[in-house]
């Protein structure tokens, strides 16, 4: 690194923010339409990000939630500053926005011995399931229906159940086009919810959380109602074994791997619930 070089660290704009999301884009993470704002709703001041000269070289999500949790994502550093040192000051700056917190992540297998040195901890693995074209599937359920703002409430308290720390300002946005929202009821009570939103390749569904296996299936069956023709893409928990034979059987297959790694102690949620993560940058 030349003396003459101007480093600094700083929280990124919300410009910026699009711009990691982009080199996301470039690396294959097939991010979301809009992505970038909703992310950038959970923490404002958690996109950090190592500068050269004024040009932006690695970037890094370190998102606050609650008192107490803290979430890795979007960890990247740009082709043209790698081997520098650069990305590692970066991650140094997230670290020490979320200090003394629980830190998650979602590891791919070939950093997950990186992490592991650095204190994480894999809870489980994750699995990308997808369908390059989703055939036609019944579009009435009964239970199910489009989450409108008056849900709001219901689904925060929900959430809570299967997310380790509360989420409005992130949910907030989340739930609003470009993204679309199902939820289903039993017995008038909301029992899970589910988020479809358009990726530069077809769609990703996240979360879906349900209390229960049926209401899962509601839930994944009315998105991929919505879904005739399109690409597909879901992060499912290994450990989801009825929802994963239920994706074979739709025409769904396994892709990449990743772990869900967490350092300190694992935060206490009602993972069997959990049938689809949020997104792997965010948790």
């Amino acid at each position: 690194m030349s003396v003459a070089e101007d480093v600094q660290i700083r929280v990124l704009t919300a410009g910026d923010v699009e711009d990691l999301v982009g080199w996301a884009a470039l690396e294959g993470w097939n991010p979301g339409h809009g992505d970038a704002a909703a992310f950038r709703a959970a923490d404002p001041e958690g996109f950090l990000g190592c500068f050269v000269d004024g040009r932006l070289a690695a970037g890094i999500s370190a998102l606050r939630y609650g008192d107490g949790f803290g979430f890795i994502g979007l960890y990247i550093c740009h082709p043209d500053f790698r081997g520098r040192g650069l990305g590692r000051r970066v991650w140094e700056a997230g670290m020490a926005h979320l200090v003394d917190r629980v830190i998650g992540l979602d590891g791919v297998v070939e950093q997950q011995a990186n992490y592991g040195r650095m204190g994480f901890v894999t809870a489980y693995d994750t699995v990308r399931w997808s369908i390059e074209r989703m055939p036609a599937l019944p579009a009435s359920f009964a239970r199910c229906e489009a989450i409108t703002e008056g849900d709001l409430a219901e689904i925060l308290a929900l959430d809570r159940a299967f997310f380790p720390a509360p989420r409005e300002d992130f949910l907030t946005d989340w739930l609003k086009p470009p993204r679309r929202a199902f939820l289903c009821r039993r017995q008038g009570v909301v029992a899970g919810y589910a988020v479809m939103r358009p990726c530069l390749s077809g769609y990703k569904i996240g979360p879906l959380f349900a209390t229960d296996g049926r209401t899962a299936e509601d839930l994944l069956k009315i998105c991929l109602a919505n879904l005739k023709g399109e690409e597909v893409h879901l992060d499912v928990p290994e450990y989801q074994e009825g929802f994963r034979y239920l994706l074979g059987r739709l025409g769904f297959s396994q892709g990449f791997q990743t772990s869900r790694m967490y350092r300190g102690e694992p935060p206490s949620v009602q993972k069997t619930g959990v049938y689809a993560i949020t997104t792997l940058e965010l948790g």
